[in-house]
Order: structure tokens, then sequence, then C-alpha cells
């Protein structure tokens, strides 16, 4: 399970520091203030759940919620960092039309990590 885990964090990690360059340079002159900020907060969520998953793949707890807590996060920076990469970008990539349906996501993803959060506390409680 940890060796599953390190590997999703590894992946998000390099996402995330691919995402960062890429917003703060080739980016940087098609989007406007606010745009970016959007854009800031997509790679910071996803930077502070890559540092759970790597924790979660060296905590020694209860199995069933660790995986639990896993899932949540990595579908809460889908979900989260995703839409708000995509609402960063929506009028550059053409899909303002679009944001009504993608907007609802983002608090989803919240939600997620929240669970996620919850999960990992309950896991922590349940050690031995």
């Amino acid at each position: 399970m940890s060796r599953k885990i390190i590997i999703t964090a590894a992946v998000f990690g390099l996402l995330g520091v691919i995402a960062g360059a890429f917003g703060a340079h080739g980016l940087d002159p098609l989007l406007t203030l606010k745009q970016k900020e959007v854009w800031r907060t997509a790679v910071q969520y996803q930077f502070y759940h890559v540092f759970a998953l790597l924790f979660l793949s060296f905590f020694n707890g209860d199995e069933k919620l660790i995986k639990t807590s896993n899932y949540l996060f990595t579908f809460g920076i889908i979900c989260f960092s995703g839409s708000l990469y995509l609402l960063a970008c929506a009028d550059v990539l053409g899909i303002s039309n679009l944001m009504k349906v993608i907007g609802p996501v983002t608090p989803l993803g919240g939600l997620l990590f929240i669970a996620g959060w919850v999960t990992l506390a309950l896991a922590a409680l349940r050690k031995k």
C-alpha cells in the first residue's frame, strides 16, 4: 500500500512542479491577476495534499482508513486543483461556457480533502 501512495504522491508532486512553473512563466502573460491567484491556489493545495499522501505512506494505522484517506486526497486533488486549473484557464482554452459545469467540482474537491483529513484522524484515533 505504501508504495502505491508514494508513487501517487510523486506523480502529483511532479505535476505540481510543472503546473507551478507553467503558471509562473508560460501562462503569466495570458492570465489576469485573479486567474493567476486561482492557479496558485490550485498548485498550493495540490502540494499540501502531496505532503499528506507522503505522510500517509509512512503512517502505521488502520489499513482500511489509510486506504480511504489516500483515495479521498487523490480525488480531492483531481477535483479541487484540477477544476481550479481549468477555471483559471477557461478564457485561454475557450471553455468559459463550461464553467457552470466545472465550477461546482471545486467545492466537491474541498469536501473530499476534508473527508480525507477526518479519515486520517480516525486512523490515528484507532491506532493501538
